[in-house]
């Protein structure tokens, strides 16, 4: 069975810090986005919350072409996540560029295709678990980083030989002063096109040592996912964070993950399992972290796993464990406090 990429993305600190550098609270962004100011300090977000932040930044910058060249130039390196902080002590452009084609995957939406053919170095833009393309803002900080790496790494001025986009982003005479290049837009794709020669170019960054430790654990890292991650895992993670005082609805679910809900049906089938199933699982599972807590009237505990009222609750948990909620809750404590 093939696996599927967690809708669960993790948004480096060094994020929110060069948006302060740039003048801009990361409790502004979060504002603009619609998401709730924790949304900061979360351990990772979902794909529409990213891309609603990426919108936001784009929307308070005001300028997509030069949101995306502040942003990559003001960007601390050293803020970087280890998978993407390995590319950056690489042996060289190629391998940097390679690594980050890999350890991409680690930390979605955005996916990387590397193709070397003639002089060129050919890298295109696609995303991972969803069929809605990102924000321009992010597309054009995902190619311009990559430009980033190289000139970091090397230390050299390096420039592109040509660059493509999809959508309007702004400024194009600034884009083609950064790039270094012709800019296109309205292309059928998202591409950045390199001279091949200048992979070739030693990271004077290269760490031989550091490598050697995140390496290993970034590939076992990769190969644990792929191993686990499931779209059921995604969107059972995702009801659970929409369960309180609401209809969960796949719709609901396949928008929040930015694909049909037909799609959504068929990838839930591929893994043996269905959204009805998945939602009875979480509430279930829910109900008993809640019905664990003493301070939870049962009340309370129906309505934040979606319940409109206590009698559907009765009878859903009844189902699920042959007696009330009220007297599973007793034993449990009982049990505990032996």
């Amino acid at each position: 069975m093939k696996a599927h990429f967690a809708d669960r993305i993790k948004i480096p600190p060094g994020f929110w810090e060069g948006l302060r550098q740039l003048g801009i609270a990361a409790h502004d962004a979060a504002r603009k986005a619609r998401l709730p100011l924790t949304i900061i300090t979360e351990p990772a977000v979902t794909t529409a919350q990213y891309f609603a932040i990426w919108q936001a930044y784009s929307e308070l910058i005001g300028e997509t072409a030069i949101g995306i060249i502040k942003l990559a130039t003001v960007f601390d390196t050293a803020k970087y996540p280890p998978t993407v902080l390995a590319t950056y002590h690489a042996r060289n452009y190629r391998d940097a560029l390679n690594r980050m084609a890999r350890y991409k995957q680690l930390c979605p939406p955005e996916s990387l295709q590397i193709t070397e053919e003639g002089e060129h170095c050919t890298i295109e833009l696609g995303w991972l678990n969803t069929e809605q393309p990102g924000p321009s803002m992010l597309v054009g900080i995902t190619l311009a980083f990559l430009l980033e790496l190289g000139r970091r790494g090397t230390g050299q001025p390096l420039t592109a030989k040509f660059v493509e986009f999809s959508h309007p982003m702004g400024d194009l005479q600034a884009l083609e002063a950064y790039f270094g290049c012709p800019v296109q837009m309205g292309a059928k794709g998202n591409r950045l096109i390199l001279h091949r020669r200048d992979l070739e170019l030693p990271f004077v960054t290269y760490n031989e040592e550091l490598l050697e430790i995140l390496t290993p654990a970034l590939d076992r890292s990769l190969n644990d996912q792929q191993r686990s991650r499931s779209m059921a895992d995604t969107v059972k993670w995702i009801i659970k964070r929409s369960l309180t005082g609401g209809r969960v609805d796949i719709q609901a679910v396949a928008k929040e993950i930015s694909m049909s809900d037909r799609t959504l049906q068929r990838r839930l089938t591929e893994e043996n399992t269905s959204f009805k199933h998945l939602l009875t699982q979480a509430r279930h599972e829910q109900a008993r972290q809640y019905l664990a807590n003493p301070s939870l009237d049962i009340k309370e505990v129906a309505f934040l796993i979606g319940y409109e009222d206590q009698n559907s609750f009765y009878r859903a948990f009844r189902h699920w464990e042959g007696d009330t909620p009220s007297n599973w809750r007793k034993k449990q404590l009982g049990a505990n406090s032996l």
